[in-house]
């Protein structure tokens, strides 16, 4: 049977989340996660009308428990938003939630009327495989480079050094054995293995979005966060307050010049998320920039909150990127695609940093490898080389999953990864020209851009690193319509 890749991984973030019962929507749809029998409003009378109008909802054509319908808890200090109970989270099983849909439904007309949107799934966002990585990492020779290379500077920077904010996985215990990580510090990843020794699944992620950036833009000082840490998953809810406290967890005070986020969401919506509405909002009115990735489940539909650079009054404050492939000569296979993804960069096999550099560590794989590419391309993508067997592909047993050895550096892929390396080459812009305004970096670099991409019918920038080797991929045998 083919691994069902989005399913396996709505098991690994439910174990990771044993309190908070997850459905997957929509309507069984397999295309987000989020948190049963409660939705999300903005604290106040927003918050009011979305509870008075349920239980109108419910009472009237008798589609859930009126009574049930409360506040829980306190809003977020600075997100803004309640989390409302409409149902009894226990009830029922993963394939959609009723009293969810019902609710959002009772607020149609009131939103009409508004001409906004007032509630909201209580949508999970993360790194998972059908998220930001790609795939998982494949170990490389002990003495195997990283890709992009580490770029040649002169001297120090002084002063003048780009401020980076990774928001992902902490930093492994082993980070600084990587010389190109010197100027990097934040958070320590959490939990790097399991009891038996084994490093657990997405550890090292934030690890290898420093090194890529390190690489690209060593004068840079980056700062990783762990909000991240759960599996790479966190709800809506929590997402903007974390995002907020990243940033005033900055050493050096204030918001950093860049922010990279290698997470996300789609909603089925194109008015982005009411979670980090209010962060989103702050972040417009500072001059940080916000990189984001644009996702994994090569689709159209719009990724949050990379997507919001196709909203009004973002268009400066935030670039979505998507993935390259190995070549650089189109989209990666799993790449998201459309007008809100603004530019591309590598994301296919990349070489970084992750963990071992002392003693090496082992992994077990957790997905297996397709019989083909599972979004129909022919090349050599990363849906089927190289192959492997993972424990929640073969849950049942059928197959002894396979065990690797990472000793420092690893290969992955990702739009997770094609962020940072964007991120690299905006903060080396502002070290190299002394251009001090981030925003102003993106518009400088995306208007020297010479080479550019043709995905899925989009004709856009391609921010390809002096240092970056690309990977020949053996022409296609029968080319597929994109």
């Amino acid at each position: 049977m083919p691994p069902r890749r989005f399913h396996e991984q709505y098991r690994q973030i439910q174990r990771s989340m044993p309190g908070v019962p997850l459905a997957v929507g929509p309507d069984d749809a397999g295309e987000f996660l989020y948190e049963k029998g409660v939705v999300l409003a903005r604290e106040g009378e927003e918050a009011q009308v979305v509870e008075d109008t349920v239980r109108g909802h419910f009472r009237t054509l008798a589609a859930g428990v009126p009574d049930r319908v409360r506040r829980l808890g306190p809003a977020g200090d600075r997100s803004g938003v309640v989390r409302i109970q409409v149902s009894d989270p226990g009830e029922g099983d993963a394939a959609g939630d009723p009293a969810v849909t019902g609710a959002l439904r009772a607020l149609a007309a009131v939103e009409g009327r508004a001409g906004r949107r007032m509630v909201s799934r209580n949508h999970v966002v993360h790194i998972a495989v059908n998220a930001c990585p790609g795939d998982e990492p494949v170990p490389v020779a002990r003495d195997a480079r990283p890709n992009p290379a580490v770029a040649e500077t002169d001297g120090e920077p002084g002063g003048d050094a780009a401020r980076v904010l990774v928001v992902d996985t902490g930093l492994m215990h082993d980070y600084r054995d990587y010389p190109p990580l010197a100027r990097t510090r934040g958070d320590a990843q959490v939990a790097e293995c399991d009891d038996d020794g084994i490093l657990q699944q997405y550890c090292g992620h934030g690890t290898f979005i420093a090194g890529l950036v390190a690489a690209v833009a060593p004068h840079t000082d980056i700062t990783v966060s762990n909000a991240l840490n759960d599996a790479g998953a966190v709800l809506e809810h929590e997402f903007g307050e974390k995002l907020f406290d990243a940033v005033d967890a900055v050493d050096a005070g204030g918001w950093p010049d860049v922010l990279s986020l290698s997470a996300g969401t789609t909603n089925g919506r194109t008015d982005g998320l009411l979670g980090v509405d209010a962060f989103m909002r702050e972040l417009r009115g500072q001059r940080t920039l916000l990189v984001a990735a644009a996702g994994n489940n090569a689709s159209a539909t719009p990724f949050w909150p990379a997507a919001y650079a196709d909203l009004p009054g973002y268009e400066d404050a935030v670039l979505s990127v998507g993935a390259l492939r190995a070549d650089g000569a189109s989209g990666a296979c799993f790449t998201n695609h459309g007008g809100w993804v603004k530019a591309y960069a590598p994301g296919e096999r990349l070489t970084s940093a992750l963990s071992g550099f002392g003693t090496p560590v082992p992994y077990v794989y957790q997905h297996s490898t397709y019989d083909a590419c599972r979004y129909g391309f022919s090349y050599p993508c990363t849906c089927h080389h190289p192959r492997h067997t993972g424990v929640l592909s073969e849950d049942d047993g059928s197959a002894k999953p396979d065990q690797v050895m990472f000793e420092g550096l690893a290969q992955w892929s990702g739009t997770s990864f094609a962020t940072p390396v964007a991120v690299g080459m905006i903060a080396a812009h502002m070290t190299a020209h002394g251009v001090r305004d981030p925003r102003a970096a993106r518009r400088e670099l995306l208007d020297a851009v010479d080479e550019f991409v043709d995905v899925r019918g989009a004709h856009r920038p391609a921010l390809l690193p002096p240092t970056w080797r690309p990977v020949r991929v053996p022409p296609a045998t029968t080319a597929r319509t994109r």
